[in-house]
């Protein structure tokens, strides 16, 4: 963990420094937050489903998730409003470092034909969100005790201004994004 920091601390401030001309250190953007979350859409027929969902990010991001529940009622998805349908995690501080150096490094080259993330999905506020089609990617899942193949999404929630700051500050940090 503390290889991510140290790397924020010698390398990523001091290019970012230099790349934006900010006049204080205070101004470089940082990381805040990470926020995993996992819609499990099947855990209306079985709450098996959603169990196995909490204990797979519990197993990725080594902290408990909250379960979220529906908002509104859908007839459609034969959803009622108050149902539990996902599960989410914040990771802040130590955790979120550890967890950004295993999804950079680990992970995400895990992908089949991996060639960089899309630098598209930036809100317009600094923040990035990203998809993960499958949990197998992290080493920690064992293949052959997953019931079925789950995808989540990542959103990084940075102090960064723009999205041209905060895509710096992710590529300085290891994410590799597609040309």
């Amino acid at each position: 963990m503390a290889r991510l920091k140290e790397m924020y601390k010698n390398d990523v401030a001091p290019a970012m420094m230099e790349k934006f001309n900010y006049s204080s250190v205070m101004e470089i953007p940082k990381l805040e937050k990470v926020i995993v979350n996992m819609g499990v859409g099947d855990a209306r027929e079985n709450a098996k489903n959603l169990e196995l969902a909490v204990q797979d990010m519990t197993t990725i991001t080594g902290q408990k998730p909250l379960i979220t529940k529906a908002k509104k009622s859908v007839s459609n998805f034969k959803v009622r409003e108050g149902m539990p349908v996902g599960a989410k995690v914040t990771l802040r501080g130590e955790k979120m470092y550890e967890f950004v150096d295993r999804l950079f490094n680990i992970a995400l080259p895990r992908v089949r034909d991996f060639r960089g993330v899309s630098d598209k999905a930036f809100d317009g506020r600094g923040n990035y969100a990203l998809g993960v089609k499958e949990q197998l990617i992290f080493p920690e899942i064992e293949y052959d005790k997953i019931d079925k193949v789950r995808g989540m999404d990542i959103v990084f929630v940075t102090t960064a201004k723009t999205d041209e700051e905060s895509k710096e500050l992710l590529r300085l940090m290891g994410l590799a994004f597609s040309k």
